[in-house]
Formats: C-alpha cells, sequence, structure tokens
C-alpha cells in the first residue's frame, strides 16, 4: 500500500532519492537473518540466460499459436512453467515469488487440451496458466492467506468471483503468489515483498534490490517468465508500482469494474484487483476475462455504460494521435535520472501527435493523505472482520489476527510489527463520523481534482512517473520512497491507472503512468499500446546480485 509508504518515510527519502539509484545496497541484506528467511543473492548462474528457456516473453498469442499448432499443449506449457518454478524460486537466486503450486493443475490443463482436441475454445485463455496472488480465494487444495500464518491451512469454500471467470474462460490456475503481508497494511516499517508465509520476494533485477508491494510475487513471476500473465490485487500502489518495478504492463482498474467477493480485502472504497503482464495486449486479454458485473459486490462507482466484451479492440497505434494529455509537473522535476526518462517518454508521445498540458494535480491531492489512511484503518477493521467470520479459518476476527501475531512473534514479527493492525482494531466502526468525514475528503475531493483536469483541460488522461527505482531490502528500517509516485491521485478516486514500461535506471525498471475518468479502460490501454509500441522500453531481468553502475 504506497499511501502507507510515503506517510511513514517521505522525509529520510527527500534526503536520500538522488542517490539510491547509483549505489548498491547495505550489507543489511547480505546478512542471512535466518536461513528461512534471506534468500540468497548469488548469481543464477544459466537461469539468467532468458533466451534458454522454451517460453522466454511469450506472449498470450505466441502461446496460443504454440497450442493450435500441436508444438505445445497446455499441460505442456504448465510443465515448462512449473520447472522454471522449481529452478529459480526455492533454488538459484531464490526468487520467492511463488508461495504455493496447484496440485491440480496438470489435471486442468489435460481437460483444457481434451476440449481443445474436441474442437471447444473458450477464449483466448484456454490453456493459458495463470498465477494469483495469495490474498484470492481458491476453491481447491491452495491456501489462502494473505501471507500470514495466521491464516495458514485456510482453504476457501468456493472460488472468488474473478477465480470463476477465469476458470470459465479456460485458464489454469498454476499456483499462488507471494505478497506483502496482509496486502502491506501491518506495520508501518514493514518490507515489500516480506510475508510470514512465503518470506522475502526478490527483485529479479537486482536481487537485494525490493519488488515493491503488496502485488510482489505476481510481479516477479510475470517479470522472470514464471507466468505469462498473473493478477494483483490494489489498495494504493499495489499493481501498478511492483509493475513499474519489473517492466510490467499493470493495470488498476476502476473500482466496481472487477469483482472484489472473495479476496481478502482492505477498503471497500479502493480495492480491486487487476492484471499485471509483459505486453499491454495481454493485460487487455486478461481483463476482459475478468471484468463483469457481481450482485455480491456494491461497487460505490456504478458503471454508466455496457463493459466492453473485448478490450483489445482499442489498441491502435496511432491511438495517441490527437489527444490531449495532462503531465504531473512536479515529475518534470523528480530525481535526475528518472525525470530523464519520463522527459523521452514525453517526447515520444509528442510524436506520436499527442498534445501535451502541464497540471499540478499532486498538489491537490497529497494533502488528503491522512484522510485517506483513516479511511483505510475504518474499512479494514470491517472487511477482514467480515471476510473470517465466515471463511472457516482459525482466526475470526482482527482482534484474533493481532493476538496470533503476538503469541507466535518470533515467526510473524521478526522485522517489524503489526502497529497498523492494532490501529485498525481500535477504530469504532463505520458509522463513525471520523470515518464518514473521511470517506468524503478522500474519495470527494480526489475525484473532483481528476474531473476538473479532465474537463478543464480537454484531458483524456494525466500522465506522470509511477514510481522510482527499487529501493534496497532493508529488514532493520523498512521501506523507503526513491522520491517520486503517481498512485494515489487515482486510488483514492477509484479511477482507473495504467502503467507501462519507460526504461530503466541503472538495469532498475521504472514505469509511466496513464490515468484517465472512471470506467475509461479500454481508452487508458489504448493510449498504453500506442506508447508501448512506439518506445519498445520492457527490459528483460538478469537476476544479478545487485546493481552495476
Amino acid at each position: 500500500m504506497d499511501r502507507r509508504l510515503f506517510l511513514n518515510h517521505g522525509t529520510r527519502a527527500a534526503l536520500t532519492a538522488a542517490l539510491l539509484p547509483a549505489v548498491a545496497c547495505q550489507s543489511t541484506t547480505d546478512k542471512k537473518v535466518s536461513n528461512d528467511t534471506s534468500g540468497s543473492t548469488a548469481s543464477a548462474g544459466n537461469a539468467t540466460d532468458g533466451d534458454s528457456f522454451a517460453l522466454h516473453e511469450a506472449t498470450v498469442a505466441d502461446l496460443q499459436d504454440r497450442m493450435a499448432k500441436g508444438t505445445e499443449t497446455a499441460r505442456s506449457l504448465c510443465e515448462k512453467y512449473l520447472e522454471r518454478i522449481k529452478s529459480l524460486n526455492e533454488e538459484g537466486p531464490m526468487l520467492r515469488a511463488i508461495v504455493e503450486t496447484n496440485p491440480d493443475a496438470l489435471a486442468i490443463a489435460d481437460k483444457l487440451d481434451q476440449e481443445r482436441k474436441a474442437g471447444k475454445l473458450r477464449g483466448p485463455l484456454h490453456g493459458i496458466p495463470v498465477l494469483i496472488k495469495d490474498n484470492i480465494d481458491s476453491s481447491d487444495q491452495m491456501q489462502t492467506t494473505a501471507g500470514s500464518l495466521a491464516l495458514a491451512g485456510h482453504k476457501a469454500k468456493q472460488d472468488a468471483f474473478i477465480v470463476q471467470k477465469l476458470r470459465a474462460a479456460g485458464a489454469v490456475l498454476l499456483g499462488k503468489t507471494n505478497l506483502s503481508e496482509w496486502a502491506n497494511f501491518r506495520s508501518t516499517r514493514s518490507v515489500s515483498g516480506w510475508s510470514s508465509r512465503g518470506r522475502q520476494s526478490r527483485n529479479s533485477y537486482a536481487l537485494d534490490r525490493s519488488t515493491s508491494g503488496s502485488s510482489s510475487g505476481s510481479g516477479v513471476a510475470v517479470a522472470t517468465n514464471l507466468c505469462a500473465i498473473a493478477i494483483g490485487t490494489e489498495t494504493d500502489g499495489s499493481v501498478v508500482s511492483p509493475s513499474s518495478c519489473s517492466s510490467l504492463v499493470g493495470l488498476k482498474p476502476t473500482v466496481g469494474l472487477l469483482s472484489r467477493s472473495g479476496i481478502i480485502p482492505i477498503s471497500s472504497t479502493q480495492d480491486t484487483a487487476g492484471p499485471m503482464a509483459r505486453t499491454v495486449r495481454d493485460a487487455a486479454i486478461l481483463l476482459g476475462a475478468l471484468a463483469g458485473p457481481d450482485p455480491a459486490d456494491p461497487a460505490k462507482l456504478p458503471n454508466p455504460g455496457p463493459i466492453p466484451a473485448d478490450y483489445t479492440t482499442f489498441l491502435k497505434t496511432d491511438a495517441l494521435a490527437g489527444q490531449r494529455l495532462g503531465v504531473e509537473k512536479a515529475h518534470l522535476n523528480g530525481p535526475p535520472a528518472v525525470a530523464a526518462l519520463f522527459k523521452e517518454a514525453i517526447a515520444v508521445l509528442k510524436a506520436k501527435g499527442a498534445t501535451i498540458v502541464e497540471v499540478d494535480l499532486g498538489k491537490k491531492t497529497n494533502p488528503l493523505g491522512d484522510a485517506e489512511f483513516d479511511v483505510l484503518l475504518y474499512e479494514f477493521k470491517d472487511g477482514v472482520n467480515k471476510y473470517l467470520a465466515t471463511a472457516g479459518a482459525k482466526v475470526r476476527n482482527l482482534a484474533d489476527v493481532i493476538a496470533f501475531n503476538n503469541a507466535h512473534a518470533a515467526e510473524t514479527m521478526p522485522f517489524f510489527g503489526q502497529e497498523i493492525l492494532i490501529d485498525a482494531e481500535k477504530t469504532d466502526g463505520l458509522g463513525s463520523a471520523k470515518y464518514k468525514a473521511a470517506v468524503q475528503k478522500s474519495v470527494s475531493e480526489s475525484r473532483k481534482a481528476l474531473d476538473e483536469l479532465f474537463r478543464d483541460n480537454q484531458l483524456a488522461a494525466i500522465v506522470g512517473i509511477t514510481n522510482g527505482p527499487a529501493w534496497c531490502i532493508d529488514w532493520v528500517n523498512g521501506d523507503y520512497s526513491t522520491g517520486v509516485s503517481f498512485s494515489s491521485p487515482a486510488a483514492m478516486a477509484g479511477y482507473p491507472h495504467l502503467t507501462v514500461p519507460m526504461g530503466a535506471v541503472l538495469g532498475l525498471p521504472v514505469g509511466i503512468s496513464f490515468v484517465g475518468p472512471a470506467y475509461q479502460e479500454g481508452q487508458l490501454l489504448a493510449l498504453g499500446y500506442a506508447y508501448e509500441q512506439a518506445s519498445k522500453k520492457r527490459v528483460v531481468p538478469k537476476m544479478l546480485p545487485t546493481v552495476v553502475a
């Protein structure tokens, strides 16, 4: 949760942001705190040679073409990805992106291969292996834990709504990805990518750097070809930030476009699942499979129109021509190396026919951060208590989770505590005047700020730097900022946010963000696709031990 990071580490970030991309991480992350936690920062050897992997950088269309030609099957794809997971996740670089693989994956793949032979194809995801985040329910042999040992052994009674849609689309659930525990809503000093269940995920561009969070494992998995596509979830930054740090396309949809039923919550106001992929087209394909109304999820942002049946129809290389784009003014003067990438990206947007208008969104929305955090505290307690009351887990409410962590502190809190959980438990319900005032300020004022900029400047989208390069994994001090972020305005408003690879600073990826009005995912994907095709900035990870200057 990006806002949590910036509220608590802004001062230190401001002092060090300009230097961080150019230096190697300190010895904190090199010391093995325990065999089960630290992982390895050794070179991955042959694993760094991505071209040797049969499915290296393969898109959904590539995989479908191979299955259509008979050179691959759904089973063979699963087998190849499972073997790669085995070689990179707990061996070699020890990425720890995956907490569990699905023991039913090959059986599901066999069934889908039989359907293909019989001439039945469910759509573009038929037979495609997909990884989902470990806060999304799946009614199978896999657990759903939000990374917490307090939920170890919990198996959901039914699929999340979006998992039902995935299965209906013919996708193979390959496994579950690690995440920042409780979606990074546990401590003000947390370390992104660390959970008591999955331990520390590693950034595949520099193993001593953060994966960002909270969809850490999903980002690492897609970046390193442990799958072609994955699903993350976001409250504020948790899809777009790890996507940016792994040179991926990540989309946080409008709140309400994708069901939240069966997903362990933080905020009913801001939560949403979202696709993470290596290309805009693959993100569009996955979005189309996931989108759809769920009567059990009364979204606070009603959709004024029908949901597109196929988001790939929006993808055109000339989509930037004639469009007016707002550019976040403050990001032009951010950390020099990152700002230089941003200015290059703006030049590409202009060359493809876009008109650029400087805007100052941050000045209007940054003061809303305290109100947003209050909203999340209140809604987290309410949502988690409702989820746990019927989940059948060994903990039945947030108070039980806090007590479990206290009783098992050596395993659950070796590096940071649970201050946020404790603060959330103290809240007094959604009928509170304080909560209602916070919602009014955070949600209404952020929407007003965005709507005014879109309207007054006739903008198709607002563009900014998704976030700075990945910071060092630091179990002593926790996460810190590398100088810039753009997740909060869209997160507070519930509006869509797309990130696309923009390049890298010393091998550490950085993304460019496109934020649009509610339910304009098609337009954002079009703009992002046109930029992607003109720039080609996706960087393949080399799994180096550290940054090489």
